[in-house]
């Protein structure tokens, strides 16, 4: 363990100085075995989300018309994209050091079907004696300056292990599918190289950000409609 630590002193130093890929090789061959452990634990961790989020779509189909959540998806970083992401924010290679800073290693991302059926699943995981709330970006309420339109938190939640439980941080977006269609096209836009008048392209995605939330609440409303006269 000592040597370990000593390699990463090491990684450390040299990190400071360049970032070429047969350093990052180096650093990512001296962490792999312990992130291996880690990045299951943060798998695990995201199979517990994914359940919990699965039951609540069943529940609450039971008492509507329709499941509040079209899709689920979910990853957790590779090992190159951590050390890249350490490397550009300053972060220690160390296995602690990570843990405390890199808060997206586990990602679940919710896509629904309108816009109250985000809140309804956001109160619904939150409500659970297990998941514990450390972060909220509600970009629905305030969107980003580009339009980017989503519920992003931060929770733990623990999973229990042979030798008992470990807390975990994994990341959860919750969005439409309207607002996942424009994050979507617009990342790929985004990084689209010698794109003339950016400024203006800029601008008609926002614009088209706004379109799009403006069906989600025309849709929004239809479905009440609907359902209210389903009712009579």
């Amino acid at each position: 363990m000592e040597n370990f630590k000593q390699s990463l002193a090491e990684i450390n130093n040299l990190a400071k100085e360049e970032m070429n890929p047969e350093m990052k090789m180096k650093i990512i061959k001296e962490v792999a075995k312990p992130y291996t452990t880690l990045l299951t634990y943060y798998d695990c961790a995201i199979d517990e989300i994914v359940t919990k989020l699965n039951i609540l779509n069943k529940e609450y189909s039971l008492n509507s018309e329709q499941n509040p959540i079209d899709s689920i998806k979910s990853r957790v970083k590779s090992i190159d994209s951590i050390v890249e992401k350490a490397y550009r924010k300053n972060i220690p290679f160390t296995i602690e050091a990570i843990k405390e800073n890199i808060r997206d290693i586990a990602g679940v991302r919710v896509i629904c079907n309108f816009p109250e059926d985000v809140y309804k699943i956001r109160d619904g995981l939150l409500n659970q004696d297990d998941v514990t709330l450390i972060e909220e970006k509600d970009y629905i309420k305030k969107p980003k300056q580009n339009g980017y339109r989503s519920l992003h938190l931060i929770i733990e939640t623990p999973i229990y292990l042979s030798n008992g439980k470990k807390n975990m941080i994994v990341e959860v977006q919750i969005r439409t599918i309207a607002q996942n269609f424009w994050a979507a096209l617009e990342h790929q836009l985004r990084y689209k190289k010698n794109i003339d008048e950016k400024k203006s392209i800029s601008l008609a995605l926002k614009l088209l950000a706004e379109e799009s939330a403006s069906i989600d609440t025309k849709m929004e409303l239809l479905k009440k409609r609907i359902y209210k006269d389903n009712k009579q």
